[in-house]
């Protein structure tokens, strides 16, 4: 308790933040409380700093509703979650305060307990939306059988939950054509969730938490060409021949879509959403303009080279190379040591776009074999998990995914 307040007294609320998400359900509501309201204030956001004084005033099912809805709106649902509970205790057959804490639980990624919650009232409740979140939640457990047989019981929705049910349903059919999934198959949850393939799988830590996601790396043209290679591979496993390549605005994505289209002996042409057959090419999607692309244009393939798990793109890549929390482009600025040892920065490359793509060109695309720890991801592989979903491929809108799923991953702060 002393830490958290001085955390506060110090006026280190990212650090306030951080001790919370892993003390806050130990704790009395009413402390969390006070120093929220403390963390408002010198943040400056009233809304919170209001909800959090009535909670700690009064802990009553109105206040901890409030306080848990302020902090869902903040982008702090883990401490919504204790209030909303206690407030769920005192006022059980209240939909208003279980649909916000299944709510705040999503958010959290914390599928498993969202189900925990709904499924003693779900049969009292409104199936739009209490059993779709049932289904799309187990779903996200990694309970697919029960997340079909939830789906299957839902009555036809009225026009505003038609797009969820049209999306559940494209998950479930997905998942059961990746089948048979366990916790671990990240490309296999990674296609069922979002609809892409994931090309590759991280060689490092995969038994120590990361189950096949990059925490942080530092990128390379080499492990860019591998990248591509995959995504050939992809195309000619299904069928697939783009007619050009779609560059997209920000310079990362126009070197690689440049060294796609040398590899691939395709016509480069700037991103028009309309164009049919183009792949287009992003380096990372929340580096450049993703307009356009939610809704497909036939025949048009989405690639995303870099995606970052942790903070996901708007559209999901209907190809995507490696998942990342964070990644650093190779001709982005780098650390390195210096002969004495010591830390420095080296500056972007400035070279010129095309020449940098013709670096990725002529990199070894040989695979990196990491720590020795991940299972083994040949070609033939990759190859036969694309024939076998390929008829659930490149179907429907490229929805933002915002979990990671089943799969766990460690993340760092």
């Amino acid at each position: 308790m002393s830490d958290a307040r001085a955390l506060l007294e110090s006026g280190d609320i990212a650090g306030l933040i951080r001790h919370l998400r892993f003390n806050a359900e130990a704790m009395e509501l009413g402390e969390v409380a006070r120093l929220m309201e403390g963390a408002a204030a010198l943040s400056g956001f009233d809304d919170m700093r209001e909800a959090a004084a009535a909670m700690a005033a009064r802990q009553e099912p109105q206040q901890l509703y409030d306080f848990g809805y302020a902090c869902v709106e903040r982008g702090i649902a883990f401490l919504a979650v204790p209030a909303l509970r206690r407030a769920l205790e005192m006022m059980p057959d209240e939909p208003v305060l279980l649909m916000e804490l299944v709510s705040a639980l999503e958010r959290e990624n914390r599928h498993a307990e969202a189900v925990a919650a709904l499924e003693p009232r779900v049969d009292a409740l409104d199936p739009w939306p209490a059993r779709y979140l049932l289904a799309y939640n187990a779903l996200f457990s990694g309970d697919l059988d029960r997340a079909a047989h939830e789906a299957a019981r839902l009555p036809a929705p009225d026009g505003d939950w038609v797009p969820a049910r049209d999306r559940l349903a494209r998950m479930v059919a997905r998942a059961r054509a990746a089948g048979p999934l366990d916790p671990r198959d990240l490309r296999g949850w990674h296609f069922a969730l979002g609809g892409g393939v994931l090309a590759t799988i991280s060689p490092y830590g995969f038994d120590d938490g990361m189950t096949g996601r990059y925490a942080y790396t530092s990128d390379s043209y080499a492990l860019c060409r591998r990248t591509l290679d995959r995504l050939r591979l992809v195309l000619d496993a299904a069928g697939r021949r783009p007619a050009s390549v779609g560059l997209l605005p920000d310079r990362s994505s126009r070197i690689l879509g440049l060294a796609t289209a040398r590899l691939f002996g395709l016509p480069a042409e700037p991103f028009a959403p309309e164009r049919p057959g183009a792949l287009v090419v992003a380096y990372d999607l929340n580096e450049t303009d993703a307009d356009g692309l939610r809704e497909r244009t036939e025949g048009q393939v989405l690639f995303e080279h870099a995606s970052c798990w942790t903070d996901p793109p708007v559209v999901s890549a209907d190809v995507t190379g490696f998942l990342h929390q964070v990644a650093v482009a190779p001709w982005g600025p780098q650390l390195r040591v210096t002969p004495g040892g010591e830390p420095e920065t080296v500056p972007p490359d400035e070279r010129p776009e095309a020449e940098l793509a013709a670096e990725i060109v002529d990199a070894d695309p040989l695979p990196d074999d990491g720590d020795g720890g991940a299972p083994p991801d040949p070609d033939e592989r990759l190859a036969g998990f694309v024939r076998a979903v390929a008829g659930h491929w490149l179907t429907g809108p490229r929805d933002m995914v915002r979990s990671p799923g089943p799969v766990p991953s460690s993340r760092f702060a």
